[in-house]
């Protein structure tokens, strides 16, 4: 068979996920084409111009431990940057930043542009090339045959995308560009199962024809916290985001027309994202509610246009510029994109190993939207381990596995390839046994010398990455070993800024550290002097967490391996799922569906976390005792 071209890995799609597998891969050594269907939009945001998120920033914290490539581009991108949840705990905290959508583009060309043994090709893939079930290159629509050895679809929305505004529809993978329909025809044709799905976005505004002053401003945080390990600081300037609300005459309007939106008058058949619902759903399914939150939010420095992220609608153009101004600030302005719907093929993860290859054809992997995900952290952390597995595979290595105790991607993996999905499956801490270890800021801790053994990870890193870990085992190690007594001044100031509880005799810096009202600037100032030298926040706060966490790590673990040894345990047929506190309404309604005859079932429900089987598993031990 003649190629025009021959490489050992060709990844398929410049999306995140895309990004990162080609990145990998030609990193470790492999000849790698990324292929794409317009070069000028590699990392395309296609929806909101933002990396991180809850659990979603833990995903690119460990795509950086890795060696990947998502954090040090947003980190050179980032517009607005702020850790969310930082009034809890230290495992739910999640960094977030708002991009410059042109120039995280820019950046990431320019990025695979500079890596070696990376080749970037535009056209569009139409056929898999397998013979005797083994991948051996592909087919492009203008007639090139590309050689590989390995294949690595990461297609997004493209294949047999189709785009709803309103009653109108037509194929594209997004708004202005063709949909990947023979290739979706090729999986098929193949023997893949295929699913389909729906996702959306909301339209996007002219920042010139908005009253600001309408609105509630978010500042970015002051000592911004980057994603990468190696970033030292954030040098770009930042910028202000805004709150607004829907109104009641706006729902009321909504309601008004729901004939008119694909969603509801039968349209769109794919199963859309629950967590993040068009503003059509919010209106029908929580109708006791009298507004509803929205974020306007600056798409660069260099351009007007506003995303309204918490408006994605697939209502017609007209009636989306209708309702927008129907909200307080937004009465005259203009719409410079209208909001839509588009639904895709996907391929039932179930097919994958853990190493996001295809059972049905060795050498073919899947990685992003292709395999049932929603965002962009998801499907960057699958193309980096897809990325990897391929150009393993064509060295002839072992495959890089992560497992659900060590890592959010291992728990992802997991999901996605035991259990399915039946919507697009979104990453939660909730999903994760283990999310008291599974920190934002450990994941170094956790993954940096896979990152290291794989050969992505290089050695000014490396040293980076061993200085610290001296740091925080010095702080740790400080923390047990410094001990107030109660004749010390130390200790009458500590207990003086706790509101003046007795501390006992003597107490343990690392015991004080737990006790509500001790701050991280608290425990600074008592610690000797040779370490306080050597402490920089971000590493204190990080031994700190260790330090809170590590009873309750042990107990999580031991409750962790409670379940997996109970999978045979009966659940009574007439048990009501919803007299068990602590379960959510989207945890009752999954097990209500499915109805699990035994604990082990119930473990393999799609999308039922961590904590609703734990509190299914304490159920059935409380009704067990009653019998």
């Amino acid at each position: 068979m003649a190629f025009d071209e021959v490489f050992d890995v060709i990844v398929i799609g410049g999306g995140h996920a895309g990004c990162e597998a080609a990145s990998a891969a030609a990193r470790l050594g492999s000849t790698t084409a990324l292929v794409t269907l317009n070069l000028d939009l590699i990392g395309q945001m296609s929806c909101n111009p933002a990396i991180g998120g809850i659990a979603k920033g833990h995903l690119v914290r460990e795509i950086d431990a890795l060696g990947g490539i998502m954090a040090r581009v947003i980190d050179r991108t980032g517009i607005q940057f702020r850790l969310l949840n930082r009034s809890r705990g230290p495992a739910v905290q999640s960094p977030r930043a708002q991009a410059d959508r042109a120039l995280y583009r820019k950046e990431m060309r320019a990025t695979l542009e500079s890596t070696p043994n990376l080749e970037l090709r535009q056209g569009m893939v139409v056929d898999l090339l397998v013979r005797q079930g083994r991948i051996q290159g592909v087919v492009m629509q203008d007639g090139r045959r590309m050689a590989a050895k390995a294949v690595i679809i990461a297609a997004g929305t493209f294949l047999n995308g189709l785009v709803h505004t309103g009653r109108r529809t037509y194929t594209a993978g997004r708004a202005g560009e063709p949909a990947s329909i023979e290739l979706a025809e090729t999986l098929k044709r193949l023997g893949f199962p295929v699913g389909r799905l729906k996702t959306g976005t909301p339209p996007r505004l002219d920042g010139r024809t908005i009253d600001w002053s309408a609105f509630e401003s978010q500042d970015a945080d002051e000592s911004p916290v980057a994603f990468s390990f190696s970033t030292d600081r954030i040098d770009q300037p930042q910028i202000k985001c805004y709150i607004g609300y829907t109104t009641n005459s706006l729902h009321e309007a909504i309601r008004e027309n729901l004939h008119e939106s694909p969603l509801y008058s039968g349209q769109i058949k794919g199963t859309g994202p629950r967590y993040c619902p068009s503003i059509e759903d919010k209106v029908v399914k929580f109708a006791d509610k009298q507004r509803h939150q929205l974020f306007l939010e600056p798409e660069g420095h260099d351009t007007n246009e506003v995303y309204l992220n918490g408006f994605s609608t697939s209502m017609p153009a007209g009636m989306q510029q209708r309702f927008v101004r129907m909200i307080s600030g937004l009465e005259e302005t203009q719409i410079i994109r209208p909001g839509y719907a588009i639904e895709y093929d996907f391929v039932d993860p179930r097919e994958l190993g853990a190493d996001l290859q295809c059972r049905r054809v060795p050498g073919l992997f899947h990685a992003g939207q292709v395999n049932g995900t929603t965002g962009y952290e998801e499907a960057a952390c699958q193309g980096l381990l897809a990325g990897i597995n391929a150009a393993r595979r064509v060295q002839g290595r072992s495959a890089f596995r992560l497992g659900r105790e060590e890592s959010y991607i291992g728990v992802l993996v997991d999901d996605l390839i035991r259990q399915g999905v039946d919507e697009p499956y979104r990453i939660f801490t909730s999903r994760a046994e283990y999310r008291l270890a599974l920190r934002h800021d450990n994941a170094d801790a956790r993954l940096r010398r896979y990152g290291r053994e794989l050969g992505l990870v290089g050695d000014q890193d490396w040293e980076r990455f061993n200085q610290r870990r001296d740091r925080i085992a010095k702080i740790e190690t400080a923390l047990h070993a410094t001990k107030l007594k109660k004749s010390d001044t130390a200790y009458r100031a500590a207990s003086e800024a706790m509101g003046g509880i007795d501390l006992g005799d003597s107490i343990a810096l690392s015991d004080l550290a737990k006790r509500s009202g001790a701050t991280p600037d608290m425990i600074f100032r008592l610690l000797p002097h040779d370490v306080q030298t050597t402490t920089d926040r971000s590493d204190l706060e990080g031994a700190l967490a260790d330090n809170l966490y590590s009873g309750y790590i042990t107990a999580q673990k031991a409750v962790v391996e409670r379940l997996r040894h109970h999978d045979s345990a009966v659940i009574p047929a007439r048990l009501n799922f919803r007299e068990l506190n602590g379960l959510s309404h989207e945890m009752v309604e999954r097990l209500e569906r499915v109805r699990p005859r035994t604990f082990g079932e119930a473990r393999n429900i799609p999308g039922l976390t961590a904590a609703a089987l734990s509190t299914l598993f304490v159920s059935l031990s409380i009704t067990s005792e009653a019998a």
